[in-house]
């Protein structure tokens, strides 16, 4: 068995979402920076797409919507899984 992968060092980072800025650690600040854009695109498209301002209507809209599209690829995901495992 081998020995679980030792913590990285973390670092801080200062994030922008949505016009917010939050300080965070991470080990892995460019995989955060991809996350960070995506949350950001979701909830600018949201806003578009909504008549809200309130930013918390909308953080949870985007977070449902991050939800149902991980949801939508565990599906697909597990569904291909599947089908190579018929194919065995």
């Amino acid at each position: 068995m081998s020995d679980p992968k030792p913590a990285g060092e973390m670092k801080r980072v200062e994030v922008e979402i949505f016009g917010e800025v939050y300080r965070l650690r991470t080990e892995d600040p460019d995989g955060l920076a991809k996350l960070v854009r995506m949350v950001d695109s979701t909830m600018k498209t949201i806003a578009q797409n909504t008549r809200s301002f309130a930013g918390s209507r909308i953080a949870v809209l985007a977070a449902l919507k991050i939800a149902e599209d991980y949801q939508q690829l565990k599906r697909d995901y597990d569904e291909l899984l599947q089908l190579l495992d018929e194919n065995k």
